[in-house]
């Protein structure tokens, strides 16, 4: 039997550390089922031909699905008892079938807000053609030990 996972603490935290990189193989499958799960049935998510005819070179991802990789990214790392505060991202490059994104991301402030421990992570989405996705997460990490 595994051990629970448990949330970093705040004061474990420093400004600079680095989150376990992320690498999200670009599947065909991926960007369509990934699209259709969020609800966006715009044909560049799903239609080659059509995406073609519009000026792409395929298919390509949506900006919820890079929305929900970059918080399964923070998540993963942070754990279960942190709170998703904020996301704030831009994209870039597209995300192309065939391609890997690789998630990257450091801390790069941490302060008490309202009695929380917050801190701020630094993201980047990269791929084949460049920066798919930057931004910021501000999540809230638990001040002490949780009781269970």
């Amino acid at each position: 039997m595994t051990a629970a996972r448990v949330s970093p603490r705040f004061a474990e935290v420093s400004v600079g550390d680095e989150l376990p990189a992320l690498d999200i193989p670009l599947t065909r499958t991926q960007i369509i089922s990934s699209a259709l799960a969020s609800r966006d049935y715009t044909p560049v998510h799903h239609d080659h031909e059509l995406a073609i005819a519009q000026g792409s070179k395929d298919i390509f991802m949506n900006i919820l699905s890079t929305n929900g990789f970059v918080g399964r990214f923070v998540t993963d790392w942070a754990g279960p008892d942190a709170v998703l505060k904020r996301v704030a991202i831009r994209l870039g490059a597209p995300n192309y079938p065939g391609d890997t994104m690789v998630l990257t991301g450091s801390v790069v402030a941490k302060e008490i807000v309202d009695g929380e421990g917050v801190i701020e992570v630094a993201v980047r989405g990269a791929n084949g053609l460049g920066d798919h996705v930057t931004g910021t997460v501000r999540l809230a990490l638990p001040r002490r030990e949780q009781a269970r």
